[in-house]
């Protein structure tokens, strides 16, 4: 038995981590701590707990702790944990990619891009946004109003005419001096007021240089500039959430439904809203919005940078650095908070439709295959090429239903003839499954794959080498026409065939994941045909070798850029010569 008295009497008053554990030494919680024996003790105190803690404290058999030096040192290494471990009773949010930006670029004729990643102290970087969709829509209507240009540099540098995007009035055209350096400057400072939130300033400049250029009787000039002003009001216009001038604020809202929890975070930057995004915690059936919400805010801004104001739903007791965290109950950023709660309930609500459609044709299709009950895994295999040539197989994972694209796998075949789908479908299963019979790991409930009776008995065969006969597998073979709806279930252990209804709910689903597997295969497929064609189109030309290639793709932005380049060009790229130039050039243009 646990000794919680004796326990609590020997923690120090520091600073720290501690952690929970059950019978079988697994972590059942997490937490961090200013003063660890006064936190510790506060469990086991006679105080009323909650129904999920008190759940939670019959079930520790151990506890140990890490004494850190500071309480910020002691959030990282309690976030880590968390991260590492899992435990059962940590509310846990799933990590996402690092968010977006929008970068303009230190570069004389800056240039408008998307960015993730670190960063280069040349540049300038707004945001975060919450997706990359809302980047790309900045992006654009950056273009409409201030017409900056979104080309890389290799492109930027060897342009001899405009490109379309000049001539749909989305780019002034630096690249081939259509803009004077002077003008362009003025455009991306007015962009970047923009970004900042400071229109007022970006219309005072652009009426200024309006009336300059009209009064200098440059009236082409002027008309631009009057449009600039036009397409920004309109902006101004559609803008739904407004505020004073720059402010910069994350606003967390939170839904609960029957055990399932949603925090939608709505995100405001320089006054402007640029979406939000919706996180779906585990291990929350049973907590309230306050301790979800402090889960959040412990574990999201440990990594993602914190803007100066932070606004809740609910008073929560959790700290974020760099940022003052308020729950307001009137004015403008209640009507936020509002907004926030109701795109929580909005995205749960999603999710629970969605997941109920899911379950509805995962049972369909246990019943239809007769799966056991408890079947919920499904991976799907397809191989993509070209007449042979790169070919690439793939394996998605349908779990707890829903694609868990995290888990995803391809393999770039090898040592096959080409062509040879049964070769590689048999490849692609061993290399799948050796791995994951090597290292003890999870088996499917069912295999689909993609393709007739060839394919299916080329898998059967590998798990059969593999001592994996007892997996089901099923072919899905394409109708006629390889109209969807007509496909043919090829059923390996029991030598049948079976052709559900169009409307069957287990057939949809058998698509739903078919279809991906389908376009993850493409995808790879593309991108390793692309890579060998580009490097064997220039290492074909006696004396390229690797860094001349290199040089040559990154000077001009890739192949298509060294194929329309001129002789005199390709010789100003660093060791190439004359005769060099004029090589490649009749080497890619007969």
């Amino acid at each position: 038995m646990f000794d919680a008295r004796a326990f609590v009497a020997g923690l120090p008053r520091l600073p720290g981590v501690y952690r929970m554990l059950g019978a079988a030494g697994e972590a059942l919680y997490v937490g961090k701590a200013k003063d660890l024996k006064q936190r510790v003790g506060s469990y086991f105190s006679r105080g009323a707990q909650s129904p999920r803690i008190a759940m939670m404290l019959t079930q520790v058999a151990a506890m140990a702790v890490t004494v850190a030096r500071s309480e910020d040192e002691a959030l990282l290494l309690e976030n880590n944990l968390i991260k590492s471990l899992a435990p059962r009773y940590n509310i846990l949010f799933r990590d996402d990619k690092s968010y977006p930006y929008l970068m303009v670029t230190g570069h004389g004729f800056a240039r408008l891009g998307f960015h993730r990643g670190a960063r280069d102290r040349r540049n300038r970087y707004f945001g975060p946004f919450p997706h990359a969709h809302a980047v790309r829509e900045s992006i654009q209507l950056l273009q409409r109003v201030f017409r900056l240009r979104t080309c890389e540099d290799s492109v930027f540098e060897n342009r001899s005419r405009p490109c379309l995007l000049h001539q749909i009035r989305r780019c002034s055209a630096p690249c081939t001096g259509e803009i004077a350096a002077a003008a362009y400057a003025a455009d991306v400072k007015s962009a970047t007021l923009f970004l900042e939130g400071r229109e007022d300033d970006v219309l005072r400049l652009l009426d200024e240089r309006m009336k300059t250029a009209s009064a200098a009787q440059r009236y082409e000039e002027a008309a631009v500039v009057r449009d600039q002003i036009r397409a920004l009001a309109r902006v101004q216009a559609r803008q739904y959430v407004e505020s004073r001038r720059g402010v910069d604020a994350d606003v967390v809202g939170c839904a609960l439904d029957a055990g399932a929890a949603c925090v939608n975070l709505v995100m405001i930057r320089g006054g402007r809203h640029v979406g939000d995004r919706s996180f779906f915690p585990a291990h929350a059936d049973a907590a309230t919005a306050a301790e979800i919400l402090s889960a959040f805010l412990a574990q999201h801004y440990v990594e993602q940078p914190a803007p100066r104001l932070v606004l809740v739903a609910e008073p929560v007791e959790a700290d974020v650095a760099g940022a003052e965290v308020l729950t307001p109950v009137h004015g403008e950023r209640a009507v936020w908070l509002d907004m926030a709660r109701q795109n929580a309930v909005l995205s749960l609500a999603q999710r629970n439709r969605e997941r109920g459609a899911q379950e509805a044709r995962l049972a369909a299709l246990r019943e239809a295959l007769a799966l056991p009950e408890s079947a919920q895994r499904i991976e799907c295999f397809d191989v993509s090429h070209t007449m042979g040539e790169a070919a690439v197989a793939s394996c998605v994972v349908y779990d707890r239903c829903a694609m868990q694209k995290g888990e995803y796998r391809r393999f770039n075949l090898r040592d096959i003839t080409p062509g040879d789908d049964y070769a590689a479908m048999r490849q692609a299963l061993a290399r799948r499954y050796g791995r994951v019979a090597a290292d003890d790991g999870k088996l499917p409930d069912l295999i689909l794959i993609d393709g007739g009776r060839g394919q299916v008995a080329a898998a059967q065969a590998a798990l059969d080498e593999l001592g994996l006969s007892d997996v089901a597998v099923t072919g899905v073979a394409k109708g006629p026409e390889r109209k969807p709806g007509l496909e043919t279930l090829l059923i390996e252990a029991q030598s049948r065939t079976l052709q559900l209804p169009p409307e069957h709910g287990g057939l949809h689903l058998i698509q739903q994941i078919r279809d991906e597997a389908h376009r993850f295969a493409i995808v790879g497929h593309r991108a390793r045909r692309g890579k060998a064609r580009t490097a064997s189109t220039l290492t074909e030309i006696p004396g390229i070798g690797p860094k001349r290639r290199q040089r040559l793709l990154a000077h001009f932005g890739g192949l298509r850029g060294v194929q329309s380049a001129a002789v005199d060009e390709i010789a100003q790229v660093g060791g190439m010569s004359r005769a060099l130039a004029e090589k490649i050039y009749r080497h890619l243009h007969t």
